[in-house]
């Protein structure tokens, strides 16, 4: 493929294609599968986990939606890091989460082979994954219209599902032989709300976190939205209701449901609790939703990827040959460099069956939070820039600069939280490790600049 300069990223994503990119963003792994971990360490309070986090997530996309409408371009908040902070915060950030979303890409991988074996349970983990990655490649490398159009139906299937489990589940409670309130009493019950204790509680904030993670992905789109002056701000408004339907809503519904120390691990909650109560024929319609959602997530990664590394290489942060794109605008390489890497998946699946999901989510979701920090540190110094300029901005933040600082020092406490888990403490002692890496590919970077 010959570069030609002037190919340009299109603007193929429409209103409804961002509605639906932004409220299906967050609904896969971590809500469908990941939510046995945040139950059995908080119990029934893990409705109370999934507000508090999305409260602290809904600030940041706030503070990004600011600066992606003020500016929309492509590469997102590496772009803006890059240009109020530092060339370094640019690059670790932009790196950061390219590294972030192939990790989430493996964990998404990981959990199709685990939803499939639901029906085929002599089928290999590995082959699901791979057919997987080889079907959502094809498709990302035809247009940015095709990603956009296939996110919005996986998407709508996946609220359309979570809806009818609700009703469904509402209705179960209601017509439950056991009068009021015996029949929702699961929610004190074995142990009471807070089982754990708030202690327990907090630390389901770490994996709670990982749920999360996708929801800055509109800001990704800012480069190739229809007017973002107006759709980004909508997108975003969405995640508030989004957050109490989807997360504090389900879990309520399944606590109610199920006891919440018999939820295990070996399929998603939803499948397990309504095979369950009975309903077989919801337990097989819900794993096919879940099936979906961790490719429909893995469909997003494959975009935001490609474009992180074309945003990076179009400041010089990735090799060059990264900011081709074909004729319909899309960079290709970018895929191909991002869609090959999580064949790593493939092969952990292969010789780690069963034992790889939790590893991923933990190195995920530190690597979420560098992600969140940085957006929470490039608009103090945005908004300082802007104040400085007298510069009237036409999307605004919420509490500014105390909700930057509140964000800060809630992630600090994710972290520190991961520390006292043992599936996750290795990722956490890994992240220095990470953060040196990035900065000596930085200094090389710099010295083969100064070089050439």
């Amino acid at each position: 493929m010959e570069e030609i300069q002037h190919k340009t990223m299109k603007r193929g994503l429409k209103n409804r294609h961002l509605q639906m990119i932004a409220l299906g963003g967050a609904i896969g792994t971590g809500l469908f599968y990941g939510s046995a971990s945040t139950i059995a360490l908080a119990g029934p309070a893990v409705m109370l986990s999934y507000l508090i986090g999305g409260i602290v997530i809904f600030l940041i996309m706030r503070m990004l939606g600011e600066m992606a409408v003020d500016e929309p371009v492509s590469g997102s908040f590496s772009h803006y890091a890059t240009k109020y902070w530092g060339a370094f915060p640019g690059f670790l950030a932009g790196w950061n989460y390219w590294f972030n979303y192939v990790i989430v890409s493996m964990a998404e991988l990981t959990a199709v082979g685990i939803y499939m074996n639901f029906w085929l349970p002599d089928l290999p983990q590995w082959a699901a994954a791979l057919a997987v990655l080889i079907v959502i490649t094809a498709l990302n490398l035809i247009n940015v219209r095709a990603y956009g159009e296939t996110e919005f139906w996986m998407a709508l299937v996946k609220i359309l599902a979570i809806v009818g489990m609700i009703v469904l589940g509402l209705f179960l409670i209601v017509t439950s032989p056991a009068p009021f309130p015996a029949n929702i009493s699961n929610l004190w019950e074995n142990g009471g709300f807070l089982p754990n204790g708030w202690y327990g509680m907090a630390l389901s904030l770490a994996v709670v976190m990982f749920s999360f993670g996708g929801i800055e992905l509109i800001g990704i789109t800012a480069g190739e939205a229809e007017d973002p002056a107006r759709t980004i701000p909508r997108a975003i408004g969405q995640v508030v209701w989004r957050i109490l339907v989807f997360y504090v809503g389900t879990m309520a519904v399944l606590m109610m449901l199920w006891p919440w120390n018999e939820v295990g691990k070996e399929a998603s909650p939803f499948v397990q609790i309504f095979s369950n109560v009975g309903v077989p024929a919801a337990a097989h319609i819900l794993n096919v939703v879940v099936l979906m959602a961790a490719v429909s997530v893995y469909n997003s990664a494959i975009y935001s990827n490609s474009r992180m590394l074309y945003g990076l290489a179009a400041t010089d942060d990735a090799p060059k040959f990264l900011r081709v794109l074909s004729g319909r605008g899309v960079p290709v390489r970018g895929i191909f460099v991002s869609s090959g890497i999580t064949l790593v998946c493939v092969v952990l699946n292969y010789f780690f069956p069963g034992h790889v999901f939790m590893f991923l989510l933990s190195i995920a979701t530190c690597a979420a939070v560098i992600s969140w920090t940085t957006i929470c540190v490039t608009h103090l110094k945005f908004r300082a820039k802007c104040e400085r300029a007298g510069k009237m901005l036409r999307y605004r933040s919420l509490f500014y600069p105390a909700a930057n600082y509140l964000c800060l020092a809630f992630l600090a406490g994710v972290l520190a939280c991961m520390t006292q888990i043992p599936d996750m403490l290795p990722a956490v002692i890994v992240l220095p490790i990470w953060l040196i890496v990035l900065y000596l590919g930085y200094r090389c970077k710099k010295h083969g600049q100064a070089q050439a």
